[in-house]
């Protein structure tokens, strides 16, 4: 999985047991906002290699790779996946595809003509239908299936297990038109999106009645009325496998059969060099790959520059061949096996890079964009301060290079929620919140009571004396770890001597500091910017952590803790330095390379050295600066998935650490499976930060709704979330939505798209970071296939190039 996202238009209601704040914004007359010039930006364009069809060729198979069989074949359940989206579009009937700006087109196969024929009393819309357009039993497609699913989906009968309804419900009747080729739908109250209706297409049989919708659908489509036809699944090989439609009356599909193929992300590549897949998404590893198989077509059998063993010296091999050939036996055979594993992984890895050479990456950017969700539920990102302190924090443009930037695509940040540069709705609305800028960002902060000093604070109703450290130990027996909704209280004598205390743990801590400057000057600049660099990234590490990889001995606490007097053996900061001082002139008189050793760098520096009873646990170099409140340090907890293909994502999250450690926001970095990554943390609201995607949509006032609405307490006291797993949402954004959609007028609907968008910037509970990479690696003998961008695939017109012979790639590679 390159990338972790979720679908758009399925409504997931999730509930949880706290109420979202009201989160009232004092911001600028947010109406056009906009962080750049009007003019819209261009889209990138589709790159499938286009193909006129007298120029490909009739016949042959093509295996194509999907992440898994689909879950359901009926796209309106609450289960239906992208795989369902792929296989629908090639044997339904989609009234308006996207184009390739991102707009809804009316599609001549099934329509002659749709459009809006009456607005007052009520909006009627009438269809006229493409007079050859049939199911694959033969019926002719007509009133009947637009009543069928209109019933099955508006929302008044339980019994269909429908995911979401969204204009379905606006639909007061449907009726036969002049005759059996019309449908005449009347509205009872003005919906804009109307053409995002009634697509896909099922037939009657299907959606008339719940039986046969809930249950009739999910693993096979009996009747279908596209290019090609549902011949058959098989679970044991994983695939779905489409044939030519001999009732199809449009453009007859050029392959004989397309093969839907489950191949996970990690074996794409393998898939790829062994003929069982010709098409297939790929990350950016694999990519590189198949770019330098091409690169090296002309290499005269020279030795490959990269893969395994492309790294090692000539000293490095004339001391393995030394070795292998050398008088000790045991040392000897060892270093011969390795060497022959080695021979063994290059020779692969060259047959590999050989069969690459048939493919091309084709690339452009994907309809879906990344975003950077600030869970707004509880906690510090509760105070929209926070929120957008940690948005003016970012520096989106860095983040969009580091994913865009190597792979040669547009790398500008994303300005928009509601839509993609390139389509007719896009404007930059990012200056609703404004650009970064770290001083300000720190502003905001003070301004929520977030200070340099504060994790050192006491909580104002702390208790002294003995009554208050006979509840913290109590605490700690329970598990003071777990958030009990209260502040924690520290342990300590009476406030007075509290406060001498501290001044003097300042005092101490202002003369260790100019110790340390002092001895980091006759260390040398070079030695200082090495420490500091080490310093940095061990402060983020120590909020690394990997879910099924605890069981690390004495793991360091987090550093939120909250609490700072605890009685405890602490290294002194003399001793800790003078003992990383002396390790690294030891190094240079041993002739190494002078690095630490890991155990002594650790937090609070090497083991033996301790300062009297009582002092409080340093923090790392790095912290110094994070800010606090109330003896709580501002950390917030950072949920990353751990698969193979996210590491992009991982990269971009280590990034934005690193921006808000700026700021004197830390993180605690987790690293979960990404089949638990939505599911269990996203959807159920436990993270504060998070990176994942949403789709593209022609028609965001209906499917952006459901993202962006304000929770809703539900009659138990939880909270109905839809799909805003931010938490964050206001009265005004929802107005705005339900007004756009009512629109009927399409200029007056993306001004109040537009409105909606700058007031979703200001809640800063979503920051959009870029829009995702497409890379599709495909047979370069291939047409009319590949990164598609917004446009819809005409599975018709995928094929060979004409003087191919026909055949699958299997067959090729024999």
């Amino acid at each position: 999985m390159s990338h972790v996202g979720v679908p758009r238009g399925t409504v997931r209601k999730r509930r949880t047991l706290a109420l979202l704040t009201t989160g009232v914004l004092t911001i600028p007359v947010l109406a056009g906002c906009s962080s750049g010039d009007e003019e819209a930006p261009r889209g990138v364009a589709q790159d499938i290699a286009p193909t006129a069809r007298q120029a490909v060729a009739d016949g042959s198979t093509v295996n194509w790779a999907i992440d898994a069989l689909p879950a359901t074949f009926n796209a309106f359940q609450a289960d239906a996946d992208s795989a369902t989206t792929r296989v629908t579009e090639a044997l339904l009937p989609t009234l308006f595809p996207m184009d390739k700006a991102g707009q809804p087109r009316l599609n001549p196969d099934y329509l002659e003509s749709a459009k809006v024929i009456e607005r007052e009393p009520k909006q009627v819309v009438l269809y006229k239908l493409n007079q050859q357009a049939v199911w694959s039993d033969g019926r002719e497609i007509g009133a009947p299936d637009f009543v069928a699913q209109w019933r099955a989906l508006r929302g008044k009968d339980s019994a269909f297990w429908t995911a979401r309804n969204s204009g379905y419900e606006r639909i007061e009747k449907i009726e036969r038109g002049a005759d059996d080729l019309q449908v005449r739908v009347t509205f009872s109250k003005p919906y804009g999106d109307w053409r995002s209706l009634f697509s896909p297409l099922y037939p009657k049989e299907i959606t008339g009645s719940p039986e046969t919708f809930n249950d009739g659908a999910r693993t096979t489509l009996k009747n279908t009325a596209g290019p090609f036809v549902l011949r058959g699944v098989s679970k044991a090989d994983g695939t779905v496998t489409l044939a030519r439609n001999p009732r199809w009356w449009g453009d007859k599909a050029k392959l004989d059969t397309l093969v839907f193929r489950a191949v996970a992300p990690k074996d794409r590549t393998k898939a790829l060099t062994d003929g069982t897949v010709d098409v297939a998404d790929v990350d950016p590893s694999t990519a590189d790959r198949i770019t330098l198989a091409r690169r090296d077509r002309g290499g005269n059998g020279q030795p490959l520059t990269h893969g395994p063993g492309a790294d090692v010296s000539p000293a490095a091999a004339l001391y393995s061949y030394a070795v292998a050939h050398g008088s000790d036996e045991k040392a000897a055979e060892a270093e011969q096996a390795a060497r022959a594993k080695n021979r063994k992984a290059v020779l692969a890895y060259a047959a590999e890079q050989k069969a690459l050479r048939d493919f091309a990456v084709r690339k452009s950017l994907e309809p879906a964009y990344t975003q950077l969700a600030l869970n707004g539920e509880s906690g510090p990102l509760a105070d929209d301060r926070v929120r957008r302190a940690v948005a003016r924090a970012l520096d989106r443009e860095e983040l969009a290079r580091t994913v865009l930037g190597p792979l040669g695509l547009p790398a500008k940040p994303l300005g928009s929620h509601l839509a993609l540069a390139g389509q007719p709705g896009y404007a930059d609305g990012s200056g609703a919140l404004g650009e970064q800028n770290e001083k300000e960002a720190r502003a905001l902060l003070a301004d929520a009571g977030w200070t340099r000093g504060g994790a050192l604070q006491q909580p104002k109703d702390t208790k002294a004396g003995s009554e208050a450290e006979k509840k913290g130990e109590k605490e700690g027996e329970d598990g003071a770890d777990a958030d009990t909704g209260e502040e924690k209280k520290t342990t300590g004598g009476a406030e007075k001597e509290e406060k001498a205390e501290n001044k003097d743990a300042e005092k101490t801590d202002k003369d260790a500091e100019k110790a340390d400057k002092d001895a980091e000057k006759n260390e040398g600049k070079a030695d200082k910017a090495s420490r500091d660099e080490e310093d940095s990234a061990a402060s983020r590490d120590e909020g690394l952590y990997i879910v099924g990889e605890d069981d690390k001995p004495a793991a360091h606490a987090p550093a939120a803790t909250g609490t700072s007097a605890v009685p405890a053996l602490a290294p002194a900061r003399h001793a800790a330095f003078q003992s990383a001082a002396l390790l690294r002139q030891a190094a240079a008189v041993l002739g190494e390379d002078g690095a630490v050793a890991a155990q002594d760098k650790q937090p609070g520096g090497a083991a033996g050295a301790y300062a009297p009873a009582g002092t409080p646990a340093p923090a790392p170099a790095a912290a110094k600066g994070q800010l606090g409140k109330d003896g709580k340090a501002l950390t917030l907890r950072f949920v990353l998935p751990s698969g193979p293909g996210s590491q992009s994502l991982r990269t971009v999250g280590d990034k934005i650490a690193a921006m808000l450690e700026k700021i004197g926001i830390g993180t605690e970095i987790t690293k979960v499976p990404d089949e638990s990554y939505f599911k269990d943390h996203i959807a159920s609201g436990v993270y504060d930060l998070a990176l994942y995607s949403w789709p593209a949509s022609a028609y965001p006032a209906t499917d952006g709704r459901p993202i962006y609405a304000k929770p809703e307490p539900a009659t138990d006291g939880s909270l109905l979330v839809e799909q805003n797993y931010t938490r964050v949402g206001t009265d005004h954004i929802d107005q705005l939505f339900d007004r756009a959609a009512g629109e009927l007028d399409e200029k007056a609907a993306r001004d109040l798209m537009k409105q909606a968008d700058a007031r979703i910037w200001a809640a800063a509970g979503s920051i959009p970071l870029y829009q995702r990479p497409q890379l599709v690696a495909v047979d370069k003998k291939l047409a009319n296939v590949g990164a598609f961008g917004f446009a819809a695939p005409r599975y018709q017109d995928i094929g060979f190039k004409n003087r191919q012979a026909a055949g699958s790639s299997a067959d090729r590679k024999k």
